[in-house]
């Protein structure tokens, strides 16, 4: 009983030659990568947020182009006493909330159904203003936009104040948008803007949004969404913490990782067997492996910090998002633990020292 008892030790996770034992080369899944100065440069990349050409490219909208669903105001005189629209003692008449139409038209008396989408109000005056001079001498027409609600954005998430708001001349942009929707409510360094135009969508750190082409202009029925980032990698076995940690807009290497959830446990943590565990996009397991391979790789990359350069390379070694950073027990803890589960009594380091000398 007590051998079987020994047998199924407690511990944090799989032993090092056993994830070894899971490598391709011994009919595993997995490619077991020492990591190198060759590997660090292969997998040196970190996906960066930003925008496509497509979005940074897009104009500006015209703040005096009439749009679909535009409200309209229009002022009409006429040179007689009594005129087509105007009452009895009046010389002109006004037309409110003249909403233009889902196909871009509105209807004005006498002068029929008008296109006003495309048009700036001064052509619509102009368009107007020609098709009454043939029915009253010398109309007068003047045409405002009353409301912008034919090109607007949705601003949603974490910002001030959710809503769609209409593109206006200080409006125009992404930066100015979120102003305009109260700011973001969380802490800049981990909020991240999207973008989603259509079928399309892209996104950048909200800190890199005043940077160069990052502000993009923003166009009709784009959605824009504050929230924060998500990224992040697992930390488990032998360190002082256990948990799932946030990215944020950082670089963060594999000993800064190590470091966030309080380094390697000394009771505990073997410091050859460091694990960086990821899928690997085709591209990169092709650099790393130096062979082509297809599809994503299962890699197991070991940083070992006891060779000269070990700590070197892990801080070159860069953590990418869903990483999983895991370390293995040191080999005289099982043999710690199965001596206790034999004996029933602790055994510290120094007695280990002693039994094995």
């Amino acid at each position: 009983m007590t051998l079987l008892a020994a047998c199924a030790l407690p511990r944090s996770g799989p032993s090092k030659n056993e994830i070894y034992s899971g490598a391709v080369e011994k009919g595993g899944n997995a490619h077991v990568i020492y990591v190198n100065d060759h590997v660090n440069r292969a997998t040196n990349f970190v996906p960066s947020y930003g925008f496509s050409n497509s979005f940074r490219s897009a104009g500006a909208v015209g703040a005096d182009e009439i749009r679909a669903g535009d409200v309209l105001g229009l002022s009409i005189w006429e040179n007689v006493d009594d005129g087509l629209l105007t009452s009895l003692g009046s010389s002109s008449t006004n037309l409110q909330e003249i909403q233009v139409d889902s196909d871009g038209y509105i209807f004005v008396p006498y002068a029929g159904r008008v296109r006003a989408a495309g048009n700036t109000p001064d052509r619509l005056r102009q368009i107007i203003t020609e098709r009454l001079s043939s029915q009253t001498p010398d109309p007068q027409v003047t045409v405002a936009r009353v409301a912008g609600d034919g090109a607007t954005v949705s601003v949603m998430g974490k910002v001030g104040a959710q809503g769609v708001y209409p593109i206006e001349r200080p409006t125009r942009t992404l930066s100015a948008m979120l102003a305009r929707a109260g700011g973001v409510a969380i802490e800049p360094e981990i909020a991240v803007v999207t973008v989603k135009r259509g079928n399309d969508q892209g996104k950048v750190w909200l800190t890199d949004l005043y940077k160069g082409q990052n502000d993009i202009a923003l166009r009709p029925g784009d959605i824009v969404l504050v929230e924060e980032d998500q990224r992040s990698f697992t930390a488990l076995g032998a360190l002082g913490g256990q948990t799932r940690v946030p990215l944020g807009n950082e670089v963060i290497s594999a000993v800064e990782g190590v470091a966030m959830v309080g380094g390697l446990d000394s009771n505990l943590a073997d410091p050859t067997g460091v694990f960086v565990l990821r899928d690997e996009p085709e591209s990169v397991a092709s650099r790393v492996l130096g062979k082509s391979v297809f599809g994503s790789q299962r890699m197991a990359y070991v940083l070992d910090l006891t060779r000269p350069n070990g700590i070197f390379l892990a801080r070159e070694f860069m953590i990418r998002d869903g990483d999983t950073v895991y370390v293995t027990e040191a080999p005289y803890v099982q043999w710690r633990k199965r001596l206790q589960s034999i004996t029933g009594t602790a055994v510290s380091a120094d007695s280990l020292t002693s039994i094995g000398n």
